[in-house]
């Protein structure tokens, strides 16, 4: 079932032998174990990976997207597993769209809930659901694969990711529209949500700099952005709330989750490379230090509303704020950001670790199981610390 597990257990091996091998004077404290608990956190999860189907068992299809976008994340700043990871992406890339999974969603104002077969609960009937292309009946699910394919064609070069992001933006591109305005949350026309919309910015803003006709994706851009800004789903504290109300078009005064708070960031992050304007950074630095506070405990640690029984989809949240945070703090450090991932990757390897390195829902601990979902989650602020670490290690030694 795992897709190159010899290669991956002697890379492994080799990082830790060879790891004693460095020049200690120039590494920030904390670097080296930041290195370490990131790779003992993917080699737990990719204990989940399924070689057939190119997804991670025990957790769904667009929490998929976000493990490999994880492992991207990586690779990105740390190569020595890349040759392993990169027959992940190709495998993912190709057997991930043949799947067909029963999937049923269902957005509130206060809840998301994914239902995914084979064995659905009673009374809920699902389409079968084919994902040809990395398309489904939700514009959100499209925009997680979208983005996972971005990060992806950023290591490789490989015209094959971009396209299919290319595509993937045409798909989400025709829920634009109807009621209020705005991006459907899904093909059935039931919600507008943040979630769906701001990934339709951070879709538009990479393409817009990575993509021919960059006027066009950045066109949609600021699109999304004025009509995100018009809905005031970003209330008075700069927390985001989940969606709108259809009948006034305005905030619906839904839960403030922090995936919500984190996909704006790296919207606004690349809406700024496409065309510089210091207000997105302004306003992304607004939305994350709200975050922070309005979702942190007394120790700074995240947590999430739906804390501690969040489902299929909510344990996926935090990790997703941790990896958007961390590209604001690569771009305009802040020691509050600093801090925040710090503390919290600490926290998880901590209190919130099992046997094997497996990493739960509760960053605060005490570790109550793990999923894919949970352990790709916790990774991402594990990456996060590791990537704040790496740049401060390249500022030394320059």
């Amino acid at each position: 079932m795992q897709l190159g597990w010899p290669i991956l257990l002697l890379s492994f091996a080799l990082f830790v032998l060879g790891s004693t091998s460095r020049v200690d004077w120039q590494v920030p404290a904390g670097y080296w174990s930041s290195v370490s608990h990131a790779k003992s956190a993917i080699f737990a999860l990719q204990q989940c990976y399924n070689e057939t189907t190119g997804l991670w068992e025990t957790t769904g299809w667009w929490n998929s997207a976000n493990a490999l976008t994880m492992l991207a994340d990586f690779v990105a700043v740390d190569s020595s597993l890349d040759s392993v990871l990169d027959k992940v992406f190709q495998n993912t890339f190709s057997q991930a769209q043949k799947a067909s999974l029963e999937t049923v969603k269902f957005m509130t104002p206060y809840s998301v809930t994914t239902y995914t077969g084979p064995q659905l609960p009673p009374g809920i009937i699902s389409p079968n659901n084919g994902f040809a292309g990395f398309l489904n009946d939700f514009y959100d699910d499209e925009g997680w694969w979208a983005l996972a394919w971005l990060k992806v064609y950023d290591l490789t070069k490989q015209q094959q990711y971009l396209q299919a992001a290319v595509d993937i933006f045409e798909d989400m591109r025709k829920g634009w529209g109807g009621t209020c305005g705005g991006l459907w949350w899904n093909k059935q026309h039931s919600y507008k949500g943040a979630i769906e919309n701001a990934l339709f910015l951070a879709v538009a803003a990479q393409l817009a700099n990575r993509a021919s006709n960059k006027e066009y994706y950045l066109e949609w851009a600021w699109k999304e952005w004025n009509w995100f800004q018009r809905t005031g789903m970003i209330n008075a504290h700069y927390n985001i709330n989940n969606g709108i109300n259809l009948v006034t078009c305005q905030n619906d005064n839904g839960t403030v989750w922090s995936y919500n708070q984190g996909v704006i960031l790296g919207g606004l992050l690349e809406l700024y490379r496409a065309a510089p304007d210091e207000a997105y950074l302004s306003m992304a630095t607004r939305i994350a230090l709200a975050g922070i506070k309005f979702l942190s405990d007394s120790n700074g640690i995240l947590h999430d509303p739906c804390e501690p029984n969040c489902g299929a989809d909510g344990p996926q949240f935090k990790g997703i704020f941790m990896r958007n945070l961390q590209k604001l703090q690569l771009t305009i450090p802040n020691n509050q950001f600093k801090t925040f991932v710090d503390d919290n990757s600490n926290s998880i390897w901590l209190n919130d670790r099992g046997p094997g390195n497996q990493l739960g829902l509760l960053w605060s601990g005490p570790f109550t199981g793990a999923t894919a979902s949970t352990q790709s989650s916790a990774a991402d602020a594990l990456v996060a610390a590791l990537a704040i670490g790496v740049q401060k290690l390249n500022v030394n030694v320059q």
